[in-house]
């Protein structure tokens, strides 16, 4: 592979840790992609003759055709996907297998096929956001008048309709689908053609290898193009943000299903059991949703940490970039799928939610609201005596729907018995009619509207 440089072999443990076929062979795909365009490329120019060319490309569709049926034995010798190929198409062409890395490097040509894999990984991973969008939009719409607790700092706070609570993770994963997206836009520039570092003196012509691989554009200088993993780093960034949020939802799985909330039931065919208490069902699906999220922080965390301080053009240590991206990336692929079929499945259980949403005097804003609006009192001033009313409902032993009215006319005399209207929870989440609020049609209107967004 070195030529004449190198007279004796490489010690094994330099074998070892110089190999990354174990990891890059997942490249294939893209490796050969470019090695075709490249190919026409070159025979268009004339820089190679146009039967080398078909040969060439004759030659490397057999090679994938290989690879794709299993047969292609991989060697840590030849250290990487590119390489292996190329010594398999010698084998099969001969000769003008040789002249395929004219004015083309490994620098450039690993950062083509790498960027090639995590474009269509963020396109992959946008797909399988918007149908988790669109199960979390069906379930919103069944039980946009279910009313559950909302919650802060864990503790109930006023009530909230199920719908609502479920188009929140609608609205993180539309922003998690945009920052894909705006990766992809950023990382549409082909990096074939920078060859090692300056370019080459041979007269490529790197816009139509651009087009051939679907980029939008060639990159612009040669230096930036072999030693950049912006492309990599944002979109594990898009990635570590995307696995959070469904951390998140992966926890309240955990909470809703327990036993002490009993807010849904998962299916069986997302819940385990145990080996020794047989009336368990367990939320395993979520919880190794929550613990991937570790997997995909880590490794945003380990590439800016392999790339914080490296010269330009390339380093070898840029060879880690693959294996934590591929990881991160096929987490996030199993925690979509896992978290679609969870929402899917999922059976609240309105009337425990009800429950819930009417203890831990969750309507009392609703009572300093009633007192602003129909006494013309001072918000301040509300507050303080709907404490007071808590802190009487609490020493008798009742909520506040419960609490009499002389009570509440001892703490304020002016309080009728009007004020019950406005403290049963459905009364409550009805009365949220600002703009993204909880009221039942606010979330039916925000279900319609994306539904439009996702056809």
């Amino acid at each position: 592979m070195w030529g004449g440089r190198f007279s004796a072999k490489p010690d094994q443990v330099m074998q070892a840790i110089n190999a990354s076929i174990d990891v890059d062979k997942r490249l294939a795909e893209e490796d050969i992609a470019g090695s075709k365009a490249h190919a026409a490329m070159l025979a268009k120019t004339g820089i190679v003759s146009k039967a080398d060319a078909k040969a060439i490309d004759d030659g490397l569709t057999q090679v994938l055709d290989e690879i794709r049926a299993g047969k292609l034995q991989f060697s840590k010798a030849l250290e990487d996907i590119h390489m292996n190929v190329e010594a398999r198409l010698k084998e099969i062409i001969g000769d003008p297998a040789g002249r395929l890395h004219t004015a083309r490097s490994r620098n450039d040509q690993v950062a083509t096929d790498f960027r090639l894999w995590v474009k269509s990984a963020c396109a992959a991973r946008i797909g399988q956001i918007e149908a988790l969008m669109r199960a979390f939009l069906g379930q919103a719409e069944a039980h946009a008048e279910t009313v559950m607790p909302g919650f802060t700092h864990l503790q109930t706070a006023q009530p909230v309709t199920f719908g609502h609570h479920l188009l929140a993770y609608v609205e993180m994963l539309d922003r998690d689908r945009g920052r894909f997206r705006d990766a992809i836009a950023r990382m549409d520039e082909s990096p074939l053609g920078a060859a090692a570092l300056a370019g080459t003196g041979f007269p490529i012509d790197r816009d139509m290898t651009a087009k051939a691989l679907g980029f939008a554009r060639p990159m612009a200088n040669s230096l930036d193009a072999v030693s950049d993993r912006d492309f990599a780093l944002e979109s594990l960034s898009a990635v570590a943000i995307c696995a959070g949020h469904l951390s998140r939802l992966a926890e309240e799985m955990v909470i809703w299903s327990s036993a002490q909330f009993g807010f849904v039931k998962q299916s069986d065919a997302w819940s385990t059991g145990s080996s020794i208490m047989p009336q368990k069902r367990n939320p395993d699906a979520a919880e190794l949703v929550r613990a991937k999220t570790g997997r995909a922080t880590g490794s945003l965390v380990g590439l800016l940490t392999v790339m914080k301080a490296l010269p330009l053009a390339y380093s070898k240590d840029m060879q880690e970039d693959k294996a934590t991206t591929f990881e991160a990336f096929d987490a996030l692929d199993l925690s979509l799928q896992a978290m679609t079929g969870m929402v899917t499945a999922m059976a609240p259980d309105p009337v425990r939610m009800r429950a819930a949403a009417a203890s831990g005097f969750s309507t009392a804003t609703d009572l300093a609201d009633w007192l602003v609006r129909e006494l013309n009192m001072p918000f301040r001033d509300a507050h303080h005596v709907t404490g007071m009313a808590v802190k009487a409902a609490e020493q008798a032993g009742q909520d506040l729907p419960g609490l009499p009215l002389s009570a509440l006319q001892a703490i304020e005399p002016r309080i009728t018995q009007d004020v019950f209207a406005v403290l049963t929870v459905e009364a409550s989440v009805a009365s949220r009619q600002s703009y993204g609020g909880t009221a039942p049609q606010r979330v039916r209107e925000q279900v319609a509207a994306w539904k439009e967004k996702l056809t």
